[in-house]
């Protein structure tokens, strides 16, 4: 009992330095030592977590090899373009401005992670915001709900995706037809929300003409479609997607740095190596507080059975555990006890809650607090309440028709 509450201490205390990171001081910090405390007080193994380290291998390269991506992404100037390009297409519209801004962080969410629509499209929708001379407010809003709930649809959209796929045993392409529907879902959901709950602030015409952005070069723009091309090859293939992205990260490296658009010091910043070795040191802490007894508590509260009740149970069972501990560990200590007994169904039911339920709370999501940290570094301090009020109003909503949508979705897929 005393070795269960120490290791579900040590979680949560590796939990808690990842939300106020003091000093700026990497996540990392806090769980490697956490990682090799659970192992010397014999909650897990030596063997078993670096089975655990193997197993995330994978995952942690490729998420390292897109956020790589999504830098070179930025240093050619695609963010910028498409900040202009929205703001054309606005026409000095509010309204028109959030249809924009949903479409472009979706299908960046979608293609370039959750992680790339938080640090890079959210600075470049407020700029364009402000510099349209509308509120921010709605459109930078729209940012952190789409990084969470808009990540449903590809594997590579988010890391909770891909730890998913494979427990679920789908190829990339099943995964993808069957969660197309549930992602378009929860994105109407969430439009019509932030479209009320901002009625007021998207009442006020923009007076101010669109802004100009400089061009992005085609050959750019090919090497970037070629490697999202890779990604869904390598998923057929049978091929681990680090390998596609990493590749074509390398290939726009090169050409950046010939270039002059970035640097060495650039691209090691924006692969974010330390985060990679926390989201594995946290993997093992994780497996530790699952054999330790709680994994034994959440299964049997666990629904069983893929009817839509159930699938629905085990998403909001997934919510309340990614508010409670952050979405990373739920989704860790979730897969491992819902995919023997209800397979991909189950899988993809937890998907919904670990990706829709962080809207709720800022410690939901490890990409709300860094939209955070973004938004201070525009002087603006998101509040609170307003942040919580939208997430009660969104939230239960986006899960039940996210579910059902899933729902239907396995069933025209056969199950």
């Amino acid at each position: 009992m005393l070795e269960t509450l120490a290791v579900l201490a040590l979680l949560l205390a590796v939990l808690g330095f990842a939300v106020a990171r003091p000093r700026g001081l990497p996540e990392a910090v806090a769980a490697v030592p956490a990682a090799v405390a659970v192992v010397a007080l014999g909650a897990v193994t030596p063997a078993a977590a670096w089975a655990e380290i193997r197993a995330l291998l994978p995952v942690v390269a490729f998420l390292v090899a897109v956020l790589v991506l999504a830098h070179l992404c930025d240093a050619e100037g695609l963010f910028d373009a498409t900040g202009a390009a929205m703001a054309r297409a606005a026409g000095g519209s509010p309204q028109r401005l959030l249809v924009a801004v949903f479409v472009t962080a979706s299908l960046v969410t979608a293609v370039l992670s959750l992680d790339a629509t938080v640090v890079l499209l959210t600075p470049v929708v407020f700029a364009t915001a402000a510099g349209a001379g509308v509120r921010p407010k709605p459109f930078v809003y729209a940012c952190t709900h789409l990084a969470n709930s808009a990540s449903l649809w590809l594997p590579i959209s988010n890391l909770t995706n891909l730890l998913a796929l494979r427990a679920s045993g789908l190829s990339f392409a099943q995964f993808a037809a069957v969660m197309a529907l549930p992602w378009l879902v929860v994105i109407a959901v969430e439009y019509v929300v932030l479209r009320r709950f901002f009625a007021v602030d998207l009442a006020l015409r923009a007076p101010r003409a669109a802004r100009r952005a400089a061009p992005v070069s085609r050959r750019t723009v090919a090497l970037v479609l070629a490697t999202l091309a890779a990604f869904v090859l390598a998923a057929v293939l049978g091929l681990e997607p680090a390998w596609a992205a990493a590749g074509g990260a390398a290939v726009l490296a090169v050409r950046a740095m010939i270039r002059r658009r970035t640097g060495p010091a650039a691209l090691v910043r924006a692969a974010n190596l330390p985060f990679a070795v926390f989201v594995l040191a946290l993997g093992v802490v994780v497996s530790a507080v699952v054999g330790g007894g709680l994994g034994d508590a959440v299964a049997a509260v666990l629904p069983h059975g893929t009817a839509f009740l159930p699938l629905l149970g085990t998403a909001a069972l997934a919510a309340v555990l990614a508010n409670l501990l952050n979405n990373l560990p739920a989704v860790l200590l979730l897969l491992p006890l819902v995919a023997p007994a209800g397979g991909a169904a189950a899988v993809l039911a937890v998907l919904v809650g670990v990706n829709v339920g962080p809207n709720l709370t800022y410690v939901g999501s490890l990409a709300t607090l860094l939209w955070r940290r973004v938004l201070r570094g525009h002087d603006v301090e998101p509040g609170l309440g307003e942040f919580s009020r939208l997430g009660l109003v969104s939230v239960p909503g986006a899960l039940v028709a996210g579910v059902a949508a899933l729902s239907l979705a396995l069933t025209v897929a056969g199950g």
